[in-house]
């Protein structure tokens, strides 16, 4: 496990004095959301799986204007990963003087076969990060979270629009969905919100490298707004999620997808 850390002063912003920790923070969506929460003044830390290049440019790119943004190595299928990842964060937030607010679980792995030809293996490595990920993070989380704290994970619309071929991966967050609705019921009491964004498609490079354009533009036309989402639109979403005045949406899970849904 590796770590790097930078800090700048910054101007006051919605989320200045609060800690958010954000898996698969690295890249396309992920790195929506840790650039968006940072600018918003939070103390991110972000978890990152083998891409350190992404890691190290998007700390650099968040030096000068968006504040304190962390990056470390973590296996979200390992449970002393996780841990450690988790112990980390703790000593990056106690040197910023902050705590655990805010948590997004955004990390994630894709797979596409019919169930015929579906192997154990992709079932399993899916899982592995999707639902134990998830579950290992939240596991992690919750006693460190701080009173009024925020939970966001990410899901996809395919668990309420099934596509051919996407058996285990809608199965793997599905699981995702059902962590948080109970995650919203075992911490409620301490004013501490969770909900899921489930997404439509959105502009990645992963989307890109593994559909074809033609794919792509079938899937803009069939949204209400013409278009496939963009990151920040997802990131734009957290941050209302996040923000203290979204202290009375809990359980939910909102379909981010432009009304293709």
């Amino acid at each position: 496990m590796t770590t790097s850390t930078r800090t700048s002063a910054r101007p006051f912003r919605p989320l200045a004095g609060l800690g958010a920790l954000v898996t698969g923070g690295s890249r396309g969506i992920g790195r929506a959301i840790t650039s968006r929460l940072a600018a918003d003044g939070a103390t991110v830390v972000f978890t990152y799986a083998t891409r350190s290049d992404a890691a190290d440019t998007l700390v650099a790119e968040n030096i000068e204007s968006n504040g304190h943004v962390s990056a470390v190595q973590v296996d979200l299928a390992d449970p002393d990963q996780v841990a450690a990842g988790f112990a980390v964060a703790d000593e990056v937030f106690r040197t910023a003087g902050v705590g655990l607010d805010i948590l997004v679980a955004n990390a994630g792995v894709f797979t596409s076969a019919p169930l015929a030809e579906a192997t154990v293996e992709e079932w399993d490595r899916v899982m592995a990060v999707n639902a134990r990920g998830t579950f290992l993070t939240l596991a992690q989380a919750t006693p460190r979270l701080g009173d009024n704290g925020r939970v966001v994970t990410v899901s996809t619309v395919g668990t309420h629009w099934p596509s051919a071929g996407e058996a285990i991966y809608a199965a793997g967050k599905a699981a995702v969905e059902q962590l948080t609705r109970v995650a919203s019921r075992e911490l409620g009491h301490r004013g501490i919100t969770a909900n899921t964004i489930s997404l439509g498609p959105t502009d990645t490079d992963l989307l890109r490298a593994g559909a074809q354009p033609e794919a792509v533009e079938g899937a803009a036309a069939m949204t209400a707004l013409g278009r496939i989402g963009r990151p920040t639109d997802i990131a734009d979403l957290v941050a209302l999620l996040v923000h203290p005045d979204s202290r009375w949406v809990t359980g939910q899970n909102i379909r981010a997808d432009g009304g293709l849904t």
